[in-house]
C-alpha cells in the first residue's frame, strides 16, 4: 500500500540563492558539471560564457551554518534580441528533485520576460524524461527534433519553445 502525501501540510518554495557566477566560482562549477554530465562543458568554454555580453551564468545556492553555501545546479543562457535560449541547466545529482532546476528556469524565464522577450528556446535529450517534464510545466512544448544533437551518444534533442 501506497502512503498518499498530506496536502494538508503546506509547503513552501525551497530556500534557494540565486546570483550570477563569477570567475571565483569556476573550481565549483567545474565540479558540477563532471557530476552532472558525461561529457561535461569543459573551463574554457564557461570562460568564454562569462566573457559575452549577452550570456548570463546563474548559480542555485544552499546557505548552510559555519561554511560557505553549496552549489546545487546551474543554468546558462543568452539573451539575444527578444529571445533566451537555454544552453545548459544542471543539479547536482545528489540535490535533485528539490526544485532547483526549476528555480533556477524561473528566474532564467523572468529575466526573459523583464527583457520584454517574446520567446525561449532550448534543446533536451530525448532520453531526459524528468526535464523534458520540467519545461513541459513551465510551458514550453516540443517543435522539433535535432537527430543526433549530443554526437558522442548520438542521442536526439527536442526542441522546445515557450512563448511569452
Amino acid at each position: 500500500m501506497r502512503r498518499m502525501r498530506d496536502d494538508s501540510v503546506p509547503r513552501g518554495a525551497p530556500d534557494f540563492t540565486i546570483r550570477q557566477m563569477m570567475v571565483a566560482d569556476m573550481p565549483a562549477v567545474m565540479a558540477l558539471e563532471k557530476q552532472a554530465f558525461k561529457n561535461p562543458w569543459s573551463a574554457e568554454l564557461l570562460q568564454r560564457e562569462l566573457q559575452h555580453e549577452w550570456s548570463t551564468i546563474l548559480l542555485v545556492e544552499e546557505e548552510r551554518e559555519a561554511c560557505a553555501p553549496l552549489l546545487l545546479g546551474l543554468a546558462i543562457f543568452w539573451i539575444v534580441h527578444d529571445e533566451v535560449h537555454v544552453l545548459n541547466v544542471a543539479t547536482a545529482p545528489e540535490h535533485r528533485r528539490r526544485g532547483v532546476a526549476r528555480a533556477v528556469m524561473d528566474e532564467v524565464l523572468a529575466r526573459g520576460r523583464s527583457r520584454r522577450c517574446t520567446l525561449a528556446t532550448l534543446e533536451v535529450r530525448r532520453s531526459n524524461e524528468p526535464a523534458l517534464q520540467l519545461y513541459k510545466s513551465l510551458g514550453f512544448r516540443a517543435v522539433g527534433i535535432r537527430p543526433n544533437y549530443y554526437v558522442d551518444e548520438g542521442e536526439d534533442a527536442i526542441v522546445m519553445v515557450l512563448d511569452f
